[in-house]
């Protein structure tokens, strides 16, 4: 099978695409046949090194990708109540590693990681929700905050922030989310209740919006310890990449929950409830560009340069 992965880390340049042997479906699997697969952060720190020591037991090549979207190509032992046939449209998320990652031509998966792709949607915007969509659902259900509370979302116009603006709104929380000036109106399209203008200083301007502080943040801009004045006292930080808060803490009853989608990479009924979401309009899936493959390093290229709005997917 065809994917792309690197030999040895570095910038966009270092993908390449390899050969590898076509994987085979075990027990509780799903062997899918990859049409699209989107380009996530987490990808490029397979690709540039910075999880070189995770993968240290792995040889070459290093295949990033963790959405994937395609057709199921066939089933192993144990899945017959998955409801899964082959050539079925799916879409999948993928804990990568070594050479284990979503840009495969092929790849196989954990029945509880696919479930059929929204109705009427490309393997392209099929293949952006999975893994962002799972990482939103587990920071709203780790900050747990009641009907009718107030959540700030940071970082609100990104593939992470977007789905928690959307799934907040849809389950009766009050969202206000940071922008730039271009994004505005789709933060509000979203389902951003109050929108604020984002910097290193969004916190003083969501507790203008906010003057009791708000009740939750999720963090997908990754400014950590900078959001705390936001907070009412008792408040909730959901924060991507392992942030666990300051050391000692941040004093008034604040809590910091470390969102891993890990934890959600087998929840099978929380990634088809957000399939049925996308089918309904709950959510929307942004597709920024389709890109070949074959040109991996462009699609890495153009995300690390910024300014993209939806995600950029590979094509297979």
């Amino acid at each position: 099978m065809r994917a792309v992965g690197v030999m040895e880390f570095g910038g966009p340049e270092a993908l390449e695409i390899v050969e590898l042997t076509d994987p085979v479906p075990g027990p509780g699997q799903v062997l899918v046949d990859v049409a699209a697969a989107a380009v996530n952060p987490t990808d490029t720190g397979i690709r540039n090194g910075a999880r070189a020591e995770a993968l240290r037991r792995d040889p070459p090549p290093y295949v990033p990708g963790m959405d994937v979207a395609g057709t199921v190509a066939a089933l192993g032992e144990g899945t017959d109540d998955a409801g899964l046939a082959v050539g079925d449209r799916v879409m999948g998320i993928v804990v990568p590693s070594g050479s284990h990652g979503g840009y495969s031509s092929l790849i196989a998966l954990p029945v509880g990681s696919v479930v059929p792709a929204p109705a009427g949607t490309t393997h392209a915007q099929a293949a952006t929700l999975p893994m962002n969509g799972l990482t939103a659902r587990r920071a709203l259900d780790l900050l747990d905050l009641a009907e009718g509370a107030t959540l700030a979302v940071t970082g609100a116009a990104g593939a992470f922030g977007g789905y928690v603006v959307a799934l907040a709104h849809a389950e009766g929380l009050r969202v206000v989310a940071d922008a730039a000036a271009a994004d505005e109106d789709l933060v509000r399209s979203l389902g951003a209740d109050v929108v604020v203008r984002r910097g290193d200083d969004v916190a003083d301007r969501i507790r203008e919006a906010v003057p009791e502080g708000v009740a939750g943040i999720a963090d997908g801009s990754v400014q950590g310890d900078l959001l705390v004045p936001a907070l009412a006292d008792g408040g909730r930080v959901a924060t991507v990449r392992g942030y666990a808060g300051p050391e000692g803490g941040s004093g008034r009853g604040i809590t910091w929950h470390p969102v891993f989608v890990r934890d959600y990479a087998e929840n099978r009924a929380a990634l088809d409830r957000l399939r049925e979401q996308a089918e309904k309009g709950v959510l929307t899936l942004r597709v920024a560009d389709g890109i070949p493959a074959e040109r991996a390093a462009e699609a890495h290229a153009r995300f690390e340069a910024g300014g993209v709005r939806g995600r950029l997917v590979l094509v297979f």
